[in-house]
């Protein structure tokens, strides 16, 4: 496909969601891509930091995002009683429930919680790092159903870090990712934890590993097909929404160590990379019979575009991220022609990878040493617009920055602070 059509088919999907609510209900905010569909003044850092409106303790441990609806904030912790969940109120700072869902604390690499809490009406739904998925009621966190997915469907991750995924809820289903051949993907009914289906997926290739990756499954709608698309050990997959049946697999953007960043669907096209020095592909997929097939529009080198984690925002036919293996170099590339249109090169404020976010046409840029950046989404180039350090920084700063209703709120392992916006 020629970059001129594929330009005017960004064009014409890139909208602004027209949600009226500013609430966070699950990874990556509203539409599971990064970004707040709020508008509020445009941000200036360099003269005016966000301020500094408090700070609570009680997460517990863990690098898990937030989820924030009606004013409750839900996050993952390990408490001391075990891995769970944490219901704070925003407007009085308090914590009004946490719920255990493990007996003890996970034992792996990184120990923690890395779940953020997905929120459908009266229940959330969340994944612990040791692999169960539990449904719980958001009023007291009673347990409505939990499930296992080691025990129940063989699951397996890729490596020896735990489970990080954020379920994903579709209508009347739950959707999440054991790691099984026999059952990579499963859907689940939402209200009892039943078995909807469980996708078995085939030899994917030689790139990778067996098993889950550390990635949240997003929906495609490409050639009309319903699908969901995930990237697991083995690369990216897609499987039909209806049935669960397999339909594509990309296995070269796969690397062995732990492919982690979620991927970006829009059309008829699939954008994924990974870190390790692995690098990025372009996907489209087209009708083949009763099944769709993926084809590599293009790949990129490690050295042109890796994306560790911390995520990736398309902004029309542009995206953002950080770019290079553990760091978050500032990057904006053409997605039609997978051309570098800045960044790359530039030496950023912070170290280490950058999880994002954008609000307005600014990205907030949350380095893993605790520094915050706010970098404009322009293809016209680096525009930095300040930068910030929070109150609090410990070990690795991985949680993903969220924004409602103009407050930037921040996890820091057991702390979570709250910032004002705007100006």
């Amino acid at each position: 496909m020629s970059s001129v059509r594929l330009v005017a088919c960004l064009v014409g999907l890139f909208s602004v969601s027209v949600l009226s609510a500013a609430d966070w209900p699950q990874w990556r905010g509203p539409d599971r891509n990064g970004i707040a569909i709020e508008k509020i003044t445009k941000l200036d850092w360099k003269d005016s930091p966000p301020k500094h409106l408090w700070t609570i303790d009680g997460m517990g441990k863990g690098f898990a995002s937030v989820a924030i609806v009606d004013g409750r904030l839900y996050s993952t912790g390990n408490l001391k009683s075990g891995q769970g969940v944490v219901c704070v109120d925003v407007q009085s700072q308090r914590v009004l429930w946490s719920r255990p869902l493990t007996e003890e604390n996970p034992d792996h690499s990184y120990p923690g919680s890395r779940c953020t809490p997905t929120v459908d009406g009266d229940h959330l739904y969340v994944v612990t790092s040791d692999g169960q998925i539990s449904c719980l009621r958001t009023g007291d966190g009673e347990v409505v159903w939990k499930r296992n997915l080691k025990k129940d469907w063989g699951g397996k991750m890729m490596s020896g870090w735990g489970y990080s995924e954020s379920p994903l809820v579709d209508g009347d289903w739950v959707l999440c990712t054991p790691g099984a051949q026999d059952a990579m993907i499963v859907a689940l009914d939402k209200k009892s934890g039943e078995e909807i289906w469980a996708s078995q997926v085939p030899d994917l290739g030689e790139n990778g590993k067996n098993g889950a990756g550390y990635s949240s499954i997003v929906v495609s709608e490409a050639t009309g097909v319903k699908q969901y698309v995930q990237l697991v050990g083995r690369g990216v997959i897609g499987v039909r929404a209806s049935d669960g049946e397999f339909l594509w697999s990309y296995n070269k953007v796969a690397n062995g160590t732990a492919n982690i960043p979620t991927p970006i669907c829009f059309g008829d096209y699939v954008f994924a990379s990974t870190g390790y020095g692995t690098g990025a592909c372009l996907l489209k997929l087209s009708k083949s019979g009763e099944g769709v097939t993926a084809q590599e529009e293009y790949f990129l080198d490690s050295k042109t575009f890796q994306n560790h984690h911390g995520g990736m925002i398309r902004n029309g036919e542009y995206l953002f991220a950080g770019h290079q293996h553990n760091k978050g170099w500032p990057i904006c590339l053409h997605i039609p022609t997978g051309q570098v249109k800045w960044g790359g090169d530039i030496r950023p404020e912070g170290s280490g990878s950058a999880a994002i976010t954008q609000i307005n046409d600014q990205i907030i840029f949350r380095y893993q040493d605790g520094l915050l950046a706010l970098i404009e989404a322009t293809p016209d180039g680096y525009n930095l617009q300040g930068t910030f350090r929070p109150e609090y920084q410990e070990a690795q700063s991985w949680s993903h920055p969220v924004v409602v209703d103009g407050k930037l709120y921040l996890r820091e392992q057991d702390k979570l602070m709250c910032y004002e916006l705007s100006n």
